[in-house]
């Protein structure tokens, strides 16, 4: 009976976690950049089954008494390019992340909803200034012209800085953060991606394929909650039939 409630159990835990991951990726539905996250479940470690008859313990194959979560995987595909008209809104084609200067390190993003703040430094909204190859970005005014390379122009057409793109390295490891956000030990520059001025890129996320996988986890959640209630109440009738013999 044990092995049961920990099969359940863990069914259960692991169906909230999914839920938990698609409900935050419907919630960023209309987050610019966001990207697509996917729980990946294993099997505990496999045990051998066993049937008991005429006394004989025969093997009858293997069974695996409990699921838990490998990994949030992030889906990485490029999305759609949304026309904004806004001076301040970038949008990447190709590899590499935008890079924004928070209070605790450097954030690495595909949210190019940027804006100017009171000192004239091109910021991302709560996280911080957005950062050219040479630190934060002062562009001052909404004249401001950034090329397809990234460069940067002011009104009277003076080269101000480029905006860092950059991707983390193979032997990096890429954390997820909040929101879409994330952060690398190391990066590298990219060269070679295109900046699209007044474009914002669209999250990943697929509002169909969300919403049938939310279904699906909550059927398997409820099928879970099911079985551990059938299980607990064998459990307390073994006990009742145990103490009357």
């Amino acid at each position: 009976m044990l092995s049961g409630f920990y099969t359940a159990g863990s069914g259960i835990l692991n169906g909230q976690r999914e839920i938990n991951v698609i409900g935050n990726n419907i919630s960023n539905n209309q987050t610019a950049g966001y990207r697509t996250q996917r729980l990946v479940s294993t099997t505990f470690e496999q045990n051998f089954l066993y049937r008991l008859e005429d006394g004989v313990y025969n093997r009858i194959g293997e069974g695996d008494p409990a699921v838990i979560t490998d990994v949030v995987e992030t889906i990485h595909d490029e999305s759609y390019l949304k026309l904004t008209e806004s001076p301040y809104d970038m949008a990447l084609v190709g590899e590499g992340y935008f890079n924004i200067a928070g209070n605790n390190g450097t954030y690495l993003t595909r949210n190019g909803n940027f804006n100017v703040d009171a000192e004239g430094y091109l910021v991302l909204e709560g996280i911080g200034r957005v950062q050219g190859r040479n630190g934060d970005l002062l562009v001052r005014g909404a004249d401001c012209t950034v090329t397809a390379h990234g460069l940067v122009y002011d009104t009277y057409g003076n080269y101000i800085d480029r905006i860092l793109i950059t991707q983390p390295t193979d032997e990096a490891q890429l954390r997820k953060m909040n929101n879409g956000y994330f952060t690398a030990d190391d990066t590298e520059i990219v060269d070679v991606t295109t900046v699209h001025q007044g474009h914002l890129e669209q999250s990943n996320v697929d509002m169909n394929e969300e919403y049938t996988s939310l279904i699906e986890a909550q059927r398997a959640l409820q099928a879970n909650a099911s079985a551990l209630k059938m299980i607990d109440a064998m459990n307390a009738k073994t006990a009742t039939l145990s103490s009357i013999s």
